[in-house]
């Protein structure tokens, strides 16, 4: 059996921009500092959430490196390092790894697609590159390509491929892949409003995007249903839900990058091709906020 990276809710940060378009490392330390302090269990670095894909290679290991640092062990470090060129994910991975990763985020690649057989090729390569563990990613509506239960259960007999961040949104064939891939494979959740189900057929927790905003109420989540308190953790999932919908109420990272905003993060704009959200969603969201306490106060007119 594997070891498993974490257990309970490893949150994907956001990377908080300065208004000239540079990172804001002394807000991110911040960050890193206050989900560490509300008990999340493990964080992801430079993901989609946190614009990997808009940054450039210095960026992206100097962030890494910086995250590394800030955490200083106290909780898991995973650095996302996937890409749609082989060769460019290989090199990022050794990057990550040297920066003092303690595991990586590999996401299916995009844009070129492949096939099933390409899959893994692809990534048992990246498994060879270092000596870290890999999480997996798949998320068909942003890639264009879904792992098949059949292809997790040739991936997992690799060493180094330890779990799967599952954000396909199809419980049937995370059931199938957790039948066919046992204890070989840990899954994670990669949607917010799915946590309990995964965890219902043996998942490991969730990779968040909600935990940005409510580290400690996804990391009791998982915990609750741990513990055998199935029932109050599916009643907590199902009150954070309005708000979670409201987080993707459009691309990610737009509204959670504005809810930090709103909850008085200096959080900053999103990198274009991204722009900011709808009069109306926006609205939408810091309703959802205001109902659980989470948005700054609204400065009353005048002020």
């Amino acid at each position: 059996m594997k070891k498993t990276v974490f257990t309970g809710a490893a949150t994907a940060v956001i990377t908080p921009m300065n208004p000239d378009g540079s990172i804001n490392y002394p807000v991110l330390g911040r960050i890193l500092e206050h989900q560490i302090k509300n008990g999340i269990d493990a964080i992801v670095i430079c993901g989609t959430t946190g614009e990997s894909s808009t940054m450039t290679d210095s960026e992206h290991v100097d962030t890494i490196a910086y995250a590394v640092e800030q955490v200083h062990g106290r909780v898991p470090v995973i650095a996302g390092a996937g890409s749609n060129h082989t060769d460019y994910a290989v090199w990022l991975s050794k990057e990550a790894e040297r920066a003092g990763a303690d595991a990586l985020l590999q996401v299916t690649p995009y844009y070129n697609k492949t096939s099933q057989a390409g899959l893994i090729r692809h990534f048992f390569a990246l498994a060879e590159a270092t000596g870290l563990p890999n999480i997996l990613y798949n998320v068909p509506s942003r890639t264009g390509v879904d792992i098949a239960p059949a292809t997790y259960r040739e991936l997992c007999t690799h060493p180094n491929i330890a779990a799967v961040k599952e954000a396909g949104g199809n419980i049937s064939k995370v059931a199938q892949t957790a039948a066919l891939c046992g204890e070989e494979l840990a899954i994670y959740s990669g949607n917010d409003d799915q946590i309990v189900p995964i965890l219902s057929l043996g998942g490991k927790g969730v990779i968040s995007v909600l935990s940005n905003l409510m580290p400690r109420e996804t990391h009791e989540i998982c915990s609750l249903y741990f513990g055998g308190k199935a029932q109050e953790s599916a009643a907590l999932q199902l009150k954070l839900l309005p708000l979670i919908n409201a987080l993707f109420s459009d691309v990610n990272p737009i509204p959670v990058k504005e809810a930090m905003n709103l909850a008085g993060w200096a959080a900053g704009e999103c990198r274009m091709p991204l722009v900011s959200m709808a009069p109306a969603a926006r609205e939408a969201l810091l309703r959802e906020m205001e109902l659980l306490g989470l948005s700054a106060p609204r400065k009353r007119e005048g002020e």
